[in-house]
C-alpha cells in the first residue's frame, strides 16, 4: 500500500473519529448551540472548484496549503470530491464521495474519504452568488471558509470572517491558509 493511500485513509479514519469525540461546541459565550445551515443549497451551483482561506487546523491538514476541492455530481446524485494541497512542498490529494442527507435543504452532506466510515459536511452558509461558502458540522470541532477565488479581495474575506464569528466558532483557532 502507498504512503500516500495510508495518509488518506488515516486522515478519514481520524476525521470520523474526531467528530466523535467530545469536544466543547462553537457559539457563543455560555451557549453550545450547534450551528444549524442558515440557507438552502443549490447543490449544482455549489459544484466546482473552491479554494481554501480558512480552517480550524486537524492533523490530516496539518500545515497544509494551496488547499483547493473540486465538486462534481454523480449521475447517481451522489457528490464527488477532491481535495488538493501542498505540504513541504509535496502535493497530496485525496478523493471522497459523498451524499446529501438533508434532501429538503441540500446543506447536510455525509462524506467519506474511506470506506465506509462518513462524516457529517454541513454548508452552514454561502453567499447568494456562491462565491464563498462556510462549512463545519455538529461537535463543532472542525471549520472550513471556502471562496470561487483563489486570492478573494478584503471586503469578502471580513464579511466571511464576521459571519464565522456570528455563527459563534473562536476565531482565534482558526488558521488562514496560503494560496
Amino acid at each position: 500500500m502507498k504512503k500516500t493511500t495510508i495518509a488518506i485513509a488515516l486522515a478519514g479514519t481520524t476525521l470520523v473519529l474526531g467528530a466523535c469525540a467530545s469536544i466543547p461546541r462553537p457559539g457563543p459565550v455560555g451557549n453550545s448551540a450547534v450551528p444549524q445551515p442558515f440557507k438552502a443549497v443549490d447543490v449544482e451551483r455549489y459544484m466546482g472548484r473552491w479554494y481554501e482561506q480558512y480552517r480550524y487546523e486537524a492533523s490530516f491538514q496539518k500545515d497544509m496549503d494551496d488547499v483547493t476541492a473540486e465538486y462534481s455530481l454523480k449521475d447517481d446524485g451522489t457528490l464527488k470530491i477532491v481535495n488538493r494541497g501542498r505540504r513541504g512542498g509535496k502535493w497530496k490529494e485525496s478523493t471522497g464521495k459523498a451524499k446529501i442527507v438533508d434532501t429538503v435543504t441540500g446543506a447536510k452532506l455525509k462524506v467519506s474519504f474511506f470506506g465506509p466510515f462518513y462524516g457529517n459536511y454541513w454548508v452552514l452558509d454561502h453567499g447568494d452568488d456562491y462565491d464563498w461558502s462556510i462549512v463545519g458540522e455538529p461537535s463543532g470541532r472542525y471549520l472550513w471558509v471556502l471562496t470561487r477565488q483563489a486570492r478573494p479581495d478584503a471586503d469578502l474575506l471580513a464579511t466571511v470572517e464576521a459571519r464565522v464569528k456570528t455563527l459563534g466558532y473562536d476565531w482565534s483557532m482558526v488558521r488562514r491558509t496560503k494560496q
